[in-house]
């Protein structure tokens, strides 16, 4: 699967930054948060395109208002929807701009509206967010664009997460990102449940990620050691700026430091390998051998007294300890000899 420049056959993790809505209402204050995802060291920056209305009902009825310990308790969705979202006049800059200076850039469409706008900007993918993965239709009408699919999967059921991917699939698009997620905001580090990660790749077949809402970078470096492929993480020019994300977000600073522990942990895991290498050869002079540990006429018995295990490790291997014991010397071996075939009279 390709997205943008990664390939989930050759490359290493694909690294988003979520602009989301930390560009604070300000056109200027996007372009200057791509620029400084780009010089952290993130692969994507990505959108989400939707407006209050296409989300909402302008409503301040109860079931309409925020409330369960959220940042965000107390407002309407809609008050938070009119403030968080991405101006639908900005794409085209937006996209242009990061063309420009060699960052992908994709959006997550919140109805069917914002796929048919995005789909001018011939985006690298389509993102899903949480809680739109049990909107079928949005899934079905993003997936039958044939651009592949990151779905993230924080409020879904084992049996939503199966509808999502069988409906891609049904669309012939089988390119799909599905990417653990936990949805609070911030997510405690103890609801992470990072060893979903492998499963959610073994159980559908997809390449699995991680979208991360915990403060810091533990957690996405701990999610790539577990094989995640893809990470996404709010990302923020200044916290100071504030804003409806701001609190979980990273500063340019921080995404960087976490970019490179990512990278990190990539030459970490490596490649399962167990070659002879020439720093694994010519580390094994430290490793045992066996030597004469006292001086040895010729004729004379091998045993305990006068063959030891010791480093170096320019000797027979220790393996042939009790092979040697009861043979004799071949000739006349001084003490702090390293015992080789030639030693030991086999006749």
């Amino acid at each position: 699967m390709k997205i943008g420049n990664f390939d989930s056959e050759h490359t290493g993790t694909y690294i988003i930054a979520e602009l989301s809505a930390n560009h604070n209402g300000s056109l200027q204050t996007a372009l200057d948060t791509i620029k400084a995802a780009k010089e952290a060291g993130a692969d994507a920056i990505k959108l989400q395109t939707y407006t209050a209305d296409t989300l909402t009902l302008n409503c301040k009825k109860d079931d309409f208002i925020i409330k369960g310990g959220t940042l965000w308790d107390g407002k309407s969705l809609y008050e938070l929807y009119q403030e968080a979202y991405t101006p639908w006049e900005w794409h085209e800059e937006l996209f242009t701009y990061a063309g420009s200076i060699g960052i992908d850039i994709f959006s997550s469409p919140f109805d069917k509206s914002a796929v048919d706008f995005l789909e001018q900007f011939n985006p690298p993918a389509y993102k899903i967010a949480s809680f739109e993965i049990t909107d079928h239709e949005l899934i079905r009408y993003a997936a039958s664009k044939g651009r592949p699919m990151i779905i993230s999967t924080g409020i879904a059921t084992i049996d939503e997460i199966q509808d999502a991917v069988d409906i891609c699939r049904e669309e012939g698009n089988n390119d799909i990102v599905l990417l653990k997620c936990t949805s609070a905001y911030p997510a405690p580090l103890e609801e992470a449940n990072l060893k979903t990660i492998p499963n959610l790749a073994e159980t559908f077949g997809v390449v699995a990620g991680f979208s991360d809402h915990t403060l810091g970078i533990t957690a996405p470096v701990a999610a790539v050691a577990l094989g995640a492929r893809v990470i996404e993480k709010h990302f923020i020019l200044d916290k100071s700026i504030g804003g409806p994300d701001a609190d979980f977000s990273l500063d340019k600073e921080e995404f960087a430091q976490m970019v490179k522990a990512v990278r990190d942990t990539e030459k970490l895991l490596g490649k399962v390998d167990y070659s002879m290498t020439e720093k694994k050869r010519k580390s094994r002079q430290f490793a045992r051998s066996l030597y004469v540990a006292k001086d040895i006429k010729k004729g004379e018995v091998f045993t305990e007294e006068n063959i030891r295990s010791v480093r170096p490790g320019y000797g027979l291997h220790p393996k042939y300890l009790k092979d040697i014991f009861g043979k004799r010397a071949a000739k006349d071996l001084p003490f702090a000899t390293a015992l080789d075939w030639t030693d030991v009279d086999c006749s």
